[in-house]
């Protein structure tokens, strides 16, 4: 892969670090980092070396502020070729990358940041995160999931008071909503992240994977279902 504009992107061992990199505009996605991602994302799902991403963003503002709406609110592209790029799906790669996906989240989490967190498996986020989803205050839905993913991780009642009101809530109230998994000090975000990452990387990847599609599958199936989903891959994995 070639230089990137707006991510960076890293390989420590078997670890990917995918770093959204436009500080000086608090790490807003546009249509740039939408098309960098999706390079990189396809890159990581077929490099069989990578057992663990982490997801970040670069400055001490912001994980991503939201959406550039002056680009993906303006007239249709007159081309075809930005119309492909527009329809390039980043959400459905970032949900379907067979590998775990770390989110280590600090400053603003807002919009389209909080939907690419959502996509993640597990959020870590430092106490001076702050999360909201401001679209309805704007005139529109969330364009990236949020409607979709926000209540399978908090429930449906949290969902509705975060969607209809576009409210800001602190680190604290995003665990207490169970949006983020741990809540750690500034300084000790990187290092839990990397802790942790380091550790899942060590583990049967075989295993791993088998358990994120499980559970991925089998969400939304009857618990029979999924029970007897569960039943096949451990099946598949013993050679029975």
């Amino acid at each position: 892969m070639g230089a990137f504009e707006t991510i960076l992107y890293e390989k420590k061992g078997n670890i990917a670090h995918v770093t959204l990199n436009r500080p000086q505009v608090l790490n807003i996605y546009n249509v740039r980092m939408r098309d960098e991602l999706y390079e990189v994302l396809g890159a990581i799902m077929e490099d069989h070396e990578v057992h663990v991403v982490i997801l970040k963003g670069a400055g001490d503002k912001a994980f991503c502020a939201g959406a550039d709406l002056n680009e993906f609110l303006s007239a249709p592209s007159p081309t075809a070729a930005r119309h492909a790029r527009w329809q390039r799906d980043v959400w459905g790669l970032f949900l379907n990358l067979p590998q775990p996906v770390i989110a280590a989240l600090h400053g603003y989490v807002l919009g389209s940041g909080i939907e690419m967190a959502l996509c993640c498996d597990i959020r870590i986020a430092s106490e001076d995160a702050q999360f909201g989803l401001p679209e309805v205050a704007l005139g529109i839905i969330p364009a990236a999931g949020a409607t979709q993913t926000l209540p399978r991780v908090v429930g449906i009642g949290r969902a509705f008071d975060l969607l209809l009101t576009g409210r800001h809530i602190n680190a604290r109230g995003a665990l207490d909503m169970k949006l983020v998994n741990r809540v750690v000090p500034r300084e000790q975000l990187l290092p839990t992240t990397d802790k942790l990452a380091a550790g899942i990387a060590k583990l049967d990847q075989g295993v791993v994977g088998t358990i994120k599609q499980a559970v991925s599958r089998g969400l939304d199936l009857p618990l029979s279902k999924g029970l007897k989903l569960e039943k096949g891959w451990r099946s598949l994995l013993l050679g029975k």
